[in-house]
């Protein structure tokens, strides 16, 4: 129940009715006075009733939720959105037949949305929280992919004896990468370049290395 009408002899008794059966205090509802009512002659005569209606006020999460859901229908797509809280931290998943188009390119479009929800997000709330967007479980699998080619291309660096060079990525991906091979003794890693194009670089532990 997010919106009720309620009736009382006072608008104060009506919000309170109100209140009790949204099951929230008056900070949490937006209060709407549809009739202050009348006392009525010695109290009884010709009065009326006050009558209000009130609404449970969205959460920020839900009011993140709800923009979400906005800039998936602007791109034509239809998607179902679950939402989890854990302290400061939110993650949403997406489910749609159109993932693909909600994901992009090495997942572009789905770190856009991200980017843009935590906006809104900590516009909203009082202190910082973390926004992870997903769709069909693409982080998870990106992961993998990040670790998979990573392992290649410090296996690629050993063999040659020269660094090799990974795509640009944010900054979550690239620790991914450092993550994966921090305990290779052969190999250093180290992040190179300006965002939107800081990359890993990954070079053979007998190479000099360079600053951050």
């Amino acid at each position: 129940m997010n919106q009720v009408t309620t009736s009382g002899k006072t608008t104060e008794e009506a919000i309170q009715s109100a209140l009790d059966m949204l099951k929230v205090s008056r900070d949490q509802a937006e209060i709407r006075i549809i009739d202050e009512g009348r006392k009525g002659v010695l109290g009884i005569f010709g009065a009326k009733r006050a009558v209000v209606q009130a609404s449970r006020k969205k959460t920020p999460v839900e009011q993140a939720e709800q923009y979400l859901a906005g800039m998936i229908a602007q791109m034509g797509i239809d998607a179902k959105i679950t939402s989890l809280v854990k302290g400061r931290n939110l993650s949403f998943e997406i489910h749609s037949d159109q993932a693909a188009r909600l994901i992009g390119k090495r997942g572009q479009t789905l770190n856009a949305l991200e980017y843009l929800v935590q906006l809104t997000l900590n516009h909203l709330e009082t202190r910082y929280v973390h926004v992870e967007l997903d769709a069909e479980g693409y982080r998870q699998k990106r992961k993998e992919a990040l670790k998979q080619l990573a392992e290649r291309m410090a296996d690629k660096a050993v063999a040659t004896g020269s660094r090799a060079a990974l795509e640009p990525m944010p900054s979550f991906e690239r620790k991914i990468v450092h993550a994966a091979l921090q305990r290779r003794k052969d190999i250093k890693t180290f992040s190179n370049g300006k965002e939107p194009h800081r990359h890993v670089v990954i070079e053979p532990a007998t190479e000099r290395m360079q600053a951050h």
